[in-house]
């Protein structure tokens, strides 16, 4: 088991790989989110530069430490709200409501103190995660994140978690509007690991079979730019069948207000 989180099994897109070495077990991200342990720069030493003098001194501080989510000892990642004493293991922090931010320091916040996404609206009802299309609930939580540029794409956070590990930061984006600016920034934010890799070979070939259906199929285009012409909003905003991907329309050409976030093409 990980010396840190305690845990033999883990969810590897949260916790990273297992690490053993010089005797010590730990999982990758365990060791970057521990209080006080300190990464050298040559990554050759320890493990991924975390010396073995250092892991064994902050898991004996950490047996001090009960998580807030399950109650065990050895929690080694506190809260970063300068007056909240709450630590927790990396594997409960979602349990918790927790976020872990994956870049620059590594910061974690407790469920009172995370950051919140900005999007005022909630989902409407009868909502349906674009990449599970089980509903998503009519209020805004912490298990669903809402695409920042859009606002009509809505996801469970265990989905878009998993979406990000397949794509990679190169090609992770949000799966209507295609934007790849603002969703992997905010994505990031409120505790998305996006890999600085490639993207897997299924997600390449998700890429491929999108690109090809990237035009309006309605029988009677409207669009004066032509079936190829997509806006990323307004009337000729192209939007593809959320649960096929195979067909799309522009929004006026099927009859689709501006707040609508999906849409089916007739075959689905």
């Amino acid at each position: 088991a990980c010396m840190l989180c305690r845990r033999a099994e883990a969810d590897p897109d949260i916790c990273g790989h297992k690490l053993e070495k010089q005797g010590l077990c730990l999982h990758e991200f365990c060791l970057f989110f521990a209080n006080n342990l300190h990464q050298h720069r040559v990554k050759e030493l320890g493990l991924l530069g975390f010396l073995p003098e250092d892991i064994r001194r902050t898991v004996d501080w950490a047996a001090q430490k009960d998580c807030f989510v399950c109650g065990e000892s050895g929690a080694a990642i506190t809260c970063q709200e300068m007056s909240c004493e709450r630590s927790f293991h990396l594997p409960c922090a979602v349990e918790g409501g927790c976020v872990t931010q994956f870049f620059f320091q590594y910061r974690a916040f407790c469920w009172e103190h995370r950051p919140e996404q900005a999007v005022e609206v909630a989902p409407e009802a009868n909502t349906t995660c674009l990449i599970c299309l089980e509903p998503v609930g009519d209020k805004k939580s912490y298990g669903i994140l809402a695409c920042p540029a859009c606002k009509h794409a809505w996801l469970h956070r265990g989905c878009i978690q998993g979406q990000a590990v397949r794509e990679g930061i190169a090609c992770f984006r949000c799966p209507l509007c295609r934007d790849k600016d603002a969703f992997p920034s905010e994505m990031l934010t409120v505790g998305i690991r996006i890999p600085f890799r490639l993207p897997s070979r299924d997600s390449r070939a998700d890429e491929a079979l999108l690109a090809r259906h990237s035009h309006c199929d309605a029988s009677g285009c409207l669009c004066p730019g032509g079936r190829q012409q997509a806006d990323e909003e307004g009337p000729w905003e192209l939007l593809l069948c959320s649960s096929c991907a195979a067909e799309g329309t522009h929004r006026r050409c099927s009859s689709l207000s501006s707040s609508a976030g999906s849409w089916e093409c007739d075959s689905c």
